[in-house]
């Protein structure tokens, strides 16, 4: 007789292991299927080995520039091994504290290949042989992996995706990488910190597309100015590894075609659901625009079939997946969650400098709304940035000036990626720009450039 479930879960990174725990906490009979590792890309080979890495490098970079604070600092130097080491021990250290609670939880985990079998039944590989549970919801939660353009063939070793660029056994002297979101500027950061001369190819017109111009603008200065070289309305042609170089020939925004030579290429272009072989033939899951369609409880066109993640929808964020967990979760179990507001999602990006954003671009804010509120307030301006020495950055903040609303917010510079959170409170709970200015900042911090920010939106501010 199969073993049944009231659900099980296929895929145990940030979108699978949440749904499994808040669906136990239901009540719920729960069996969660990994294939791999438990915490998925994000915790093995994503989000949190990349941050360590990004730590390892800005505390390199602060040993370097340690003059600028009185201190006198022998010579500087770095073991690449072991900063890679403790990039991984800091993933295997979190992988095995999901499966801790898992365990706490009473989580049943099957460590094999899960698919759907027909209605209500999930066939698992596990060491090539194969076993049935039933189930009465499925969660698909396979996730994404890196999108392969057919000019740039990852091979492992000259070539990368993000496995290869954080486990590297040596350094490249000239290293490309293709594409400037979030993971292409990540790295770009990190390798430049470390004395590789970086290359960034990008197709768009300005690096990190999906953020305000003003932000692209400044990182796009500050890159250059520690030596990144850009490439804007530029085209890959092709890539071919050729001992220890790889040749690559691209197209400029002119029409002209180049042949340069580099160590090691970084491919940051995106990513593709994971659809493929996991059973959607055997239902009425329907794909639209390459990932898995649902409504907003993450319902899909099959019955008790639902999707979470990346593997359901853009924007390909952690945070994103696990929240949609829960609203799966608990439309299954019959609660009343609230959909998801994709404009609260807030995007981080853990380059140096950090970058953060939430809601509309002014482009997008003008466009929509056409009279529109803009703040700013740069960091030269705020105390605890010059006192750190961080005074690169700036906070931006947009509104409705009908209705006082949060539209978007737009920071870059020092721990951005901490103070967004504030910003995304707000737009929840849909705070005007009073409900913010009667917010008490404490002194000194960089956050307060938040609050000026909404004071000069509205011709208040006060330290500019």
């Amino acid at each position: 007789m199969k073993e049944k479930f009231d659900v099980v879960i296929i895929g145990g990174g940030p979108g699978g292991y949440v749904a499994a725990i808040r669906a136990a906490q239901l009540k719920l009979k729960v069996a969660l299927v990994e294939k791999e590792h438990l915490g998925g890309i994000c915790l093995n080979w994503g989000c949190i080995p990349t941050k360590a890495l990004l730590r390892v490098s800005e505390v390199l970079h602060t040993c370097k520039h340690a003059e600028q604070f009185g201190i006198t600092v022998g010579k500087v130097d770095f073991d690449l091994a072991k900063m890679v080491k403790y990039s991984r021990d800091v993933a295997d250290r979190l992988a095995k504290g999901v499966a801790g609670l898992m365990k706490k939880n009473g989580v049943k985990v099957f460590e094999g290949y899960g698919k759907i079998a027909g209605k209500g039944k999930v066939s698992i590989t596990i060491s090539g042989k194969d076993q049935q549970i039933e189930a009465s919801n499925i969660i698909i939660a396979t996730g994404a992996r890196p999108r392969e353009l057919p000019t740039i063939k990852f091979d492992g070793k000259m070539i990368w995706n993000y496995k290869q660029a954080m486990t590297p056994d040596k350094l490249p002297k000239k290293l490309l990488i293709v594409g400037s979101g979030a993971i292409g500027v990540e790295f770009a950061s990190f390798y430049n910190m470390l004395g590789v001369e970086v290359t960034i190819m990008e197709i768009s017109k300005e690096i990190l597309s999906n953020e305000d111009i003003e932000v692209s603008t400044l990182v796009h200065k500050l890159f250059e100015k520690r030596g990144i070289k850009i490439l804007t309305k530029t085209e890959v042609v092709q890539t071919n590894p050729k001992g220890d170089v790889v040749l690559v020939k691209f197209r400029d925004e002119k029409g002209l075609v180049h042949d340069t030579e580099f160590d090691r290429v970084i491919s940051a272009v995106g990513v593709v659901a994971n659809t493929e072989n996991i059973g959607l033939e055997t239902t009425k899951v329907k794909l639209e625009r390459g990932v898995i369609k649902t409504n907003e409880y993450l319902e899909t066109d099959e019955p008790k079939v639902f999707a979470i993640g990346d593997v359901a929808s853009a924007p390909w964020l952690a945070h994103k997946a696990s929240h949609e967990a829960i609203i799966c979760v608990e439309k299954i179990a019959g609660l009343k969650p609230h959909a998801m507001k994709r404009e609260n999602i807030p995007a981080c990006t853990y380059s140096y400098p950090q970058i953060a954003s939430i809601g509309l671009t002014e482009a997008a804010a003008k466009e929509k709304y056409k009279d529109i509120k803009v703040g700013r307030f740069p960091f030269y301006a705020n105390g605890k940035a010059i006192a750190m020495g961080e005074t690169d950055g700036f906070v931006k903040t947009i509104f409705d000036p009908k209705t006082g609303e949060l539209l978007g917010a737009h920071l870059v510079g020092a721990e951005v990626t901490e103070m967004i959170q504030g910003f995304a409170i707000a737009k929840n709970m849909e705070a005007t720009e009073e409900e913010i200015m009667h917010t008490i900042f404490p002194h000194p911090t960089i956050s307060e450039s938040m609050h000026e920010s909404v004071l000069d939106a509205f011709a208040r501010v006060i330290h500019l």
